[in-house]
């Protein structure tokens, strides 16, 4: 499992891929999978911190 330092990178990540991904006006479908992998970052983070 990973640690918080880690997950927390990720999570800055994939927040960064995501406005950036927006900005470009990519395909909803594509927000929505990246969307959908920040919600499961911040879930794992959630259950490590809690």
């Amino acid at each position: 499992m990973p640690t918080v330092d880690c997950l927390r990178k990720q999570i800055e990540t994939v927040r960064t891929e995501m406005y950036d991904a927006y900005e470009k006006s990519v395909e909803y479908n594509e927000l929505v999978k990246i969307s959908q992998e920040l919600d499961d970052l911040l879930n794992q983070l959630d259950k490590l911190i809690n």
